[in-house]
């Protein structure tokens, strides 16, 4: 019923918690970015943006024809919609829990993925003095873990009153502070959220998801390494594919 184009990243983990803590079916379609799938015609008719995940319901809320639906906010919010779970819908609780997957998809996984970039980047000596961009992610990694800490200011969960999709959408990312040189002493809302999130059944579910494609560019040989980042590094437009027309 529910097909799911994923690669084992915060973004499509993301769909995965949602999934598993709603007991839908699903299938994985995997896309494998270091061989270039995500620029196949036919998955670009699905997710323009030739990134990962991307959903295709074959049978739709509404009915009709089968939808697909790219970009991770949108699909939770399409699955959430659908179950009638983990988004409450009156006005006020709703865009609670919108404003924050509105932050999430604009500010923590963006800024944090450059931040990644930049420091493998710097790592490798790819491109001279990297000093600056280094620290201008690094701060504002900082600076957003800051915000996750007010917006967990005597709260459970960031959205709501509950467990939503808001907390879902965040936590993939969060869960890396580790890996991006914050101190959580700094941050003391944000630790118990993380580590109750974290003894989910859902979520301990997904942590393994897709390990053996992927785990990560430093456990890659390096020549794989090598050939990853060119691929997700260099890219420029797509044109229209030929077999579109």
């Amino acid at each position: 019923m529910l097909d799911l184009y994923f690669f084992p990243t915060p973004n499509s983990r993301k769909v995965t918690i949602l999934l598993e803590e709603c007991g839908l079916p699903y299938t994985l379609k995997i896309v494998d970015i270091g061989r270039g799938d995500q620029f196949h015609p036919e998955f670009l008719r699905i997710s323009p943006n030739n990134r990962m995940p991307a959903l295709v319901d074959h049978q739709p809320l509404g009915g009709g024809d089968p939808i697909s639906i790219f970009e991770s906010g949108a699909i939770m919010m399409y699955i959430a919609e659908k179950t009638e779970k983990f988004w409450p819908q009156d006005p006020a609780r709703k865009y609670d829990v919108i404003q924050w997957i509105m932050w999430q998809m604009g500010n923590q996984g963006p800024k944090m993925g450059e931040q990644g970039h930049f420091e493998r980047a710097d790592k490798e000596g790819w491109y001279g003095d990297l000093s600056y961009p280094v620290n201008r992610f690094a701060n504002e990694v900082h600076r957003l873990f800051g915000v996750l800490n007010l917006g967990l200011h005597k709260k459970k969960w960031l959205a709501a009153g509950e467990y939503t999709i808001a907390d879902m959408i965040c936590y993939p990312w969060a869960k890396l502070w580790k890996s991006r040189g914050i101190d959580m002493t700094e941050f003391p809302n944000v630790a118990p959220w993380l580590e109750t999130i974290s003894m989910r059944p859902a979520v301990q579910k997904t942590a393994t998801i897709g390990k053996d494609i992927y785990d990560g560019p430093d456990k890659m040989p390096e020549d794989e390494r090598a050939r990853f980042t060119k691929i997700l590094a260099d890219q420029r437009a797509v044109p229209v594919p030929r077999e579109w027309k």
